[in-house]
């Protein structure tokens, strides 16, 4: 897929990446111009997140797309791919910052999640030339372009010693909103958010809270709207209503890789179609 080069003082560079500390050099861009995202929101937590954290992410992510805002992210695996699928998942805008070229999408697992972000008019970004990898260095660094693209971060669920709250310490040095879910106090997975809670993020128990610290004035939150199904989607939702519902047998008949099938399942609850009544059931929610 092609992509465009902005050097640093060139007028397309964002200009909210030339007042950070090290300021990257360049950035490469795939899909839509990034420009000056506009109450732009990056959503980042947990690798391995909690039912509650995919819920809590998919759920006001899903709202603040609906309403316009572009919603920033990292590809990761865990809530940043649902928090990338939520806002997908009701043709909202949404931008992936890569700790790697674009030639070497990181993870493999979300190649095609990125191919889906930019075919949908959303944006890959990344500092790094086509053909680098992803380092130990790359993710911290990356997490800096992520809170400097967006007005607030939001860490729906993130451990004490997570790195999501690298980019809240970011977003925070840059001068930009930290908003943080409550959890539960006895999860491990809320440690991190609990935590910034109590330095002063800004609680989050719905999108309005959100968008009131935005500054963004919407009078009711509608239902978001079911949008057609892909075809992998629809074969793993086809498979749900013949009755196929534990994980393991849904792995087998579908031929799919494991985590590309976590991907559609969590879109499909997003999108309300099926939903989990027990751990590794799925039952179809829709007639």
């Amino acid at each position: 897929m092609e992509f465009k080069l902005y050097n640093r003082g060139e007028k397309a560079f964002p200009y909210s990446l030339t007042s950070i500390p090290q300021p990257p050099r360049q950035i490469y861009v795939q899909g839509r111009e990034v420009g000056e995202l506009k109450q732009a929101v990056a959503v980042v937590g947990s690798r391995k997140p909690t039912r509650y954290g995919i819920l809590v992410t998919e759920r006001l992510t899903r709202q603040l797309a609906q309403v316009g805002i572009p919603i920033i992210s990292g590809l990761a695996i865990g809530l940043d791919s649902i928090a990338h699928l939520a806002a997908l998942s009701v043709e909202g805008r949404t931008i992936a910052v890569l700790p790697s070229g674009l030639n070497n999408i990181y993870p493999r697992s979300n190649v095609n999640l990125a191919k889906r972000i930019v075919k949908h008019g959303g944006s890959l970004v990344t500092e790094y030339s086509p053909d680098e990898l992803a380092t130990n260095y790359s993710f911290p660094a990356r997490n800096r372009i992520i809170a400097a693209l967006a007005q607030a971060v939001l860490i729906p669920e993130a451990a004490a010693k997570s790195g999501s709250l690298i980019t809240a310490e970011l977003a925070l040095e840059q001068g930009k909103t930290v908003m943080a879910v409550p959890g539960n106090i006895t999860s491990k997975l809320s440690e991190g958010t609990n935590e910034l809670i109590k330095q002063g993020a800004t609680p989050v128990t719905s999108a309005q809270d959100i968008l009131e610290s935005l500054g963004v004035t919407v009078t009711k939150l509608a239902p978001a709207p079911l949008r057609h199904l892909s075809e992998a989607e629809t074969t793993v939702y086809q498979l749900i209503a013949q009755g196929v519902s534990l994980t393991d047998d849904l792995l087998k008949k579908s031929q799919l890789e494991p985590s590309v099938l976590n991907q559609i399942l969590s879109m499909l609850e997003i999108m309300q179609a099926v939903e989990q009544p027990s751990p590794d059931t799925w039952t179809p929610k829709l007639g």
